[in-house]
């Protein structure tokens, strides 16, 4: 293994572009894709590019502001106590990859958002304190979490599925969680990846003589500096701690209300929500606040400036029908048995250029129910299938590893060579659950 992910991140190193040109490529591979398998015109695949551009333009801000927020809470003094006083505690670098891949496991499945943003914090503060950890492999445990994210507590399709008024109400009804997250084949998946997963990423450990160590400029955190402070109104109001404690009765109070009255539900919102009082609250002044979100937002440009390039792709994805072109050459090759598998397979495809979630299900949903409805296949089941092979293909699309590589100060080359191994070793595990569970 120690040979064969060396020889991978050799080849990533050489060959894999930055994701700017990664989405540029595959835009103009979709457009020509659109012109050759569908009856779309060049001008035609233009439009839909266009219409489809700023799609995203509400997840973009939540991506930013999850990013944001999250560096900002991370780099408060009480949050970096505790993460220092953990990450203290581990000794080796074996153990340094298992307990970032479990953390980042247990936290996805939680909620994604979440999961993304903690993992990548911990692996950066737990380098800071283990020596000889192969610092590529560590940011790549961490991402390698979020392979469980679709079959969690806020998977988006099952949640879609599960709530009223849903788009395809009237094809399969409202699915209870109990027949998506919490059915056999899923919670399989589910345990396998997190008992296995940490234990497979150490197995990818390179040898002590090839590991890739962090720069330590990487981890130093800019120093902050403030004027001097003056007998202003302006000035004494940005050190002043009342407005902290406003806002944050403010906060606090929200958030008991919401999970008072709605249960455990997390969203992106409320977890930006959460990010953001907790920021403002351990920071103490609106200062200091403000000028660690200053800091932070540098870390977004990548979201910025590439996500309206997916959301661009989605569009002649859905409006050229090719995303059903996809789907329908797995359909061609399924029968009863192997039909959750194929729609696996075939959403792990489509995911590539159609990165959300929410956005595959619009797409690939109604193509593939209706292949259940003609095999009298579960519409549960089928719909796992496109949340597991929306999940799997992550591990290989620059898309959603910006956030981590943001936080942690790396391109996705460097990641790379380590998550294809995680899409195969995880390909395998959801193959089963899909196959004979």
């Amino acid at each position: 293994m120690k040979f064969l992910t060396k020889i991978a991140n050799s080849i990533m190193e050489k060959y894999l572009p930055d994701p700017y040109i990664f989405v540029a490529i595959l835009t103009i591979v979709v457009v020509l894709l659109g012109i050759g398998l569908t009856p779309s015109s060049p001008l035609d695949m233009v439009i839909y590019w266009g219409n489809g551009f700023w799609g995203l333009l509400q997840f973009t801000m939540q991506m930013v502001i999850v990013l944001t927020a999250g560096h900002v809470l991370a780099n408060s003094p009480l949050f970096k106590k505790f993460l220092t006083a953990v990450a203290s505690k581990i000794k080796t670098p074996g153990l340094a990859i298992m307990i970032v891949t479990f953390v980042s496991l247990v936290a996805c499945w939680i909620n994604w958002g979440f999961g993304l943003v903690i993992g990548a914090i911990f692996a950066k503060e737990i380098a800071r304190h283990v020596k000889k950890v192969d610092y590529r492999l560590l940011i790549a445990s961490a991402y390698s979490g979020f392979i469980i994210w679709h079959g969690g507590l806020a998977g988006s399709i099952p949640l879609s599925v599960a709530t009223a008024g849903h788009p395809f109400e009237e094809i399969m009804g409202v699915i209870p969680t109990s027949d998506t997250i919490f059915t056999p084949y899923n919670l399989f998946i589910v345990v396998t990846i997190l008992i296995t997963l940490p234990f497979f990423n150490r197995w990818m450990m390179p040898k002590e003589e090839d590991a890739v160590e962090v720069d330590p400029a990487l981890l130093q955190e800019e120093e902050q500096k403030f004027p001097p402070p003056e007998n202003t109104f302006a000035s004494r109001s940005e050190r002043s701690y009342i407005l902290t404690v406003f806002i944050g009765i403010i906060g606090v109070a929200y958030l008991v209300y919401h999970f008072a009255t709605k249960g455990f539900s997390l969203d992106l919102n409320i977890v930006n929500t959460i990010f953001l009082i907790l920021g403002i609250i351990l920071h103490g002044t609106p200062q200091r606040f403000l000028a660690a979100a200053q800091n932070a937002i540098k870390t977004a440009s990548g979201i910025v400036f590439q996500f309206p390039f997916y959301a661009g792709i989605m569009g002649m994805m859905t409006d050229s029908d090719l995303a059903e072109v996809f789907s329908k050459w797995f359909i061609a090759i399924s029968n009863e048995t192997t039909f959750y598998l194929f729609t696996f397979f075939s959403a792990g495809l489509v995911n590539f250029f159609v990165p959300s979630g929410g956005g595959q299900w619009a797409v690939q949903g109604p193509i593939m129910l209706e292949a259940a409805r003609v095999m009298g296949a579960d519409y549960a089941k089928t719909a796992m299938a496109i949340a597991w092979g929306d999940a799997w293909t992550n591990m290989i699309q620059p898309f959603w590893a910006l956030p981590a590589l943001a936080i942690a100060g790396l391109k996705a080359k460097d990641i790379m060579g380590f998550c294809v191994f995680v899409l195969v070793f995880t390909g395998i595990i959801i193959s089963i659950g899909f196959l004979f569970l």
